[in-house]
């Protein structure tokens, strides 16, 4: 980065979660450490990248040098405080539970140091909350990215209460020096994104469950009749079930309204530990993934039939 960019060359990025995040900013020539206390979850990442990457130089997408570069940027480590000690900025994407963010923070606010910037990509959770928590209030921001993260332009970039011009406007050109289109919301429950997208899902949900038409159905009405690329209930098997349930919640708490109020067939889901893509089986059942989708992060092979 240039000077004014507020942040240096070969910054350093230190992240906790999403391997594809990491991914990009380690295309992008950033020193990234993956941390997380599992070191199984570190090999998984690792590999995951470098399949990634292997299928992009096989489509020619990227070389082999910009394959090795970008692994050489990858570093593992399984505790936080060495992980955090020399970043200029931490993008946590642990799971969207508060409690478990807010842990996550005091940790890295500890260890950090103070002009580091630290980010959440949170979903729905109120970054002022979490900035709350620390002792850099000014330095909190959330960059909620859009899965599939490698090929999703968009970025919310979401101002806490106290989140300095400073943060917000660095930010915002990291955010597009990664090949990424930043756009800026003030910190509601949802954002923009969960709050018009997570209902729509709830009710595609309800639609179901009220015995309205099926799954293959419903998501064709969608993808045919509305153009949208994904079928609602599909879309909710490669979210997460689990997630989209945490999101409604934080949704009902945070308006305080029924409105969001979660199916009760979601509900019976996640708890049965039906939760989509990442358990195998939500509301379609054995989804097998193409080259081109486990490429992407996205598209399932819908031979898998509908549960």
């Amino acid at each position: 980065f240039q000077a004014e960019d507020g942040i240096r060359d070969q910054p350093r990025s230190r992240g906790l979660g999403d391997v594809y995040k990491r991914q990009v900013f380690a295309q992008n020539g950033y020193q990234v450490n993956l941390i997380d206390v599992s070191q199984e979850a570190l090999e998984k990442a690792v590999k995951t990248i470098s399949r990634n990457l292997d299928r992009m130089v096989a489509k020619e997408k990227i070389t082999e040098l910009q394959k090795k570069n970008t692994l050489n940027n990858l570093t593992t480590i399984s505790e936080i405080k060495s992980g955090v000690e020399n970043a200029e900025l931490v993008i946590e994407a642990a799971t969207e539970n508060l409690d478990i963010k807010l842990s996550i923070f005091k940790e890295i606010d500890l260890h950090s140091p103070k002009e580091c910037i630290l980010s959440t990509n949170t979903s729905s959770i109120s970054i002022t909350k979490i900035a709350a928590n620390t002792s850099r209030a000014d330095k909190v921001i959330g960059m909620h990215f859009m899965n599939p993260v490698p090929i999703m332009k968009l970025i919310e970039v979401i101002k806490g209460y106290s989140t300095s011009p400073q943060t917000l406007e660095t930010i915002m050109k990291l955010s597009k020096k990664i090949g990424k289109y930043p756009v800026e919301v003030n910190d509601f429950p949802g954002f923009v994104a969960n709050k018009i997208l997570i209902p729509m899902i709830n009710e595609a949900i309800i639609t179901l469950h009220e015995g309205v038409a099926g799954v293959e159905e419903i998501d064709t009405v969608m993808k045919l009749g509305m153009a949208h690329p994904m079928g609602p209930l599909q879309l909710a098997d490669f979210i997460g079930l689990d997630v989209c349930l945490a999101i409604l919640k934080v949704l009902q708490q945070g308006f305080g309204t029924d409105k969001y109020a979660p199916c009760p067939l979601l509900v019976n889901m996640v708890t049965a530990g039906k939760l989509g893509v990442k358990s195998g089986e939500g509301f379609y059942s054995c989804l097998l993934y193409t080259s081109d989708a486990a490429d992407e992060g996205l598209g399932v092979d819908l031979g898998g039939r509908r549960i």
